[in-house]
Parts: C-alpha cells; sequence; structure tokens
C-alpha cells in the first residue's frame, strides 16, 4: 500500500515556460532559441543549464543566477506556473491520508516560492535545501528519509527517467512517469520507461483511484 507520494517540480507540478523565458530575456537572445537549445541538450543527455552555456560560452551559472536576484530579476513561482490539477489531485491525496511530498532538483528559492503557495503537502524540499541533485542516489536516500514510510511504500512522480524514473527505482521506491512536458511525452513510449515505471499516467488526479486500487 502506498503511504507516501513524493513529487518532482520542474514539468510535474510546475509549467518551466516562466524559467527558460527568464533566462533568455537576461541573455537577450530570443525565447525560441533558449527553449530549442535545452531541448537539444536535455535530448542528448544533458543538463538544461548547458544550453545557457552554448549561448554564452565563459557565463558562470552561479553568478548569473546571483545577479539576477540582484537586478531583481530573480526566479519566480505563482499560481499561474502550477498545472491546474496539481492542488486537486494533491488535495485529494490528503484526504486519503498519504502523505504528500515535494521534492525536486530546484533552488533554495525555489522552495521558499513553492512554500509560499501553500500548497496542500506535508513537506516542500529541493536539492538546494539539500545540497545534492537528482540523479544522485544520494538525493533518494533523502527522499527516504522524508517520506516516513518504506521504499516499496513510497511513489515517486516525475517527468523525467534519468532524473525521476530510473534513479527512484533503483533506490527501491515505486514509480509514475507522467506524460507531461517535453521530456514527459519525448520518452512516453520508451520501452525502458514502461518497464521501470510502475504507472505511466497522463495527469495526478489519477493518482487517487491507482493507489486505492
Amino acid at each position: 500500500m502506498i503511504e507516501t507520494i513524493v513529487f518532482d517540480v520542474g514539468e510535474t507540478l510546475t509549467k518551466d515556460d516562466r524559467y527558460w523565458a527568464s533566462w533568455a530575456d537576461w541573455l537577450q537572445v530570443p525565447r525560441h532559441t533558449v527553449s530549442a537549445l535545452v531541448g537539444s541538450v536535455v535530448a542528448q543527455g544533458g543538463d538544461g543549464l548547458d544550453a545557457l552555456r552554448l549561448i554564452s560560452p565563459d557565463m558562470d551559472i552561479a553568478s548569473a543566477h546571483h545577479a539576477r536576484e540582484a537586478a531583481g530579476r530573480g526566479e519566480h513561482l505563482g499560481e499561474a506556473d502550477l498545472y491546474p490539477d496539481v492542488r486537486p489531485a494533491l488535495g485529494g491525496l490528503h484526504k486519503l491520508g498519504v502523505r504528500v511530498v515535494i521534492a525536486g532538483n530546484e533552488s533554495a528559492r525555489a522552495a521558499e516560492l513553492l512554500r509560499d503557495l501553500d500548497l496542500p503537502a506535508d513537506l516542500i524540499v529541493t536539492a538546494g535545501d539539500w545540497g545534492v541533485a537528482k540523479p544522485d542516489p544520494a538525493f533518494f536516500t533523502r527522499v527516504l528519509e522524508v517520506a516516513q514510510a518504506g521504499p516499496r511504500e513510497t511513489l515517486y512522480v516525475g517527468d523525467h527517467p534519468a532524473h525521476d524514473v530510473f534513479p527512484a527505482k533503483q533506490a527501491g521506491l515505486r514509480t509514475a512517469h507522467i506524460r507531461r512536458g517535453p521530456w514527459g511525452h519525448l520518452w512516453a513510449d520508451d520501452p525502458a520507461v514502461a518497464e521501470a515505471a510502475d504507472w505511466q499516467i497522463d495527469n495526478l488526479t489519477v493518482l487517487a483511484a491507482l493507489i486505492a486500487r
């Protein structure tokens, strides 16, 4: 029986449009340029931030991030950035007595912004809080610590196979791959994903029915 469900953030709960658009505006390049480069880099197994280095090879990402914050153009997350099924899905799971945890690869600042949204979650943490990021196995060790349930009683939900499904499965957790956002769609029909995921879903509201079976 699933006791705890842990959710990835980007393209699972939130849309990444604003994040990458803000980087494009900061670098003064068309937004489509950044989106296309991110897609290309990630599809080849890289990190999305590597796309920014293609545009500005000498840029230090951390320094640029701090510069954006200092200029008042830092990270922002609001209600409009949430997928519409997030609140009803998380709220429904809460009513079933499921522990709801949000744990993604975002910054500590993003964690603060998510907490400000007052989502129906028992805990919101990020890689920035923990100092370790997916797909590092240590991230999923921390996930199990905060899940307050055993690996087989904990479900991790995410869109990116290499960051979410595969490492969570290797850590012994149950997994759900959501067909959402570029990575969710790109790898939706990949046989390796189908084999690794306990469930493949198109929206979050189906989780309550799945775990009740």
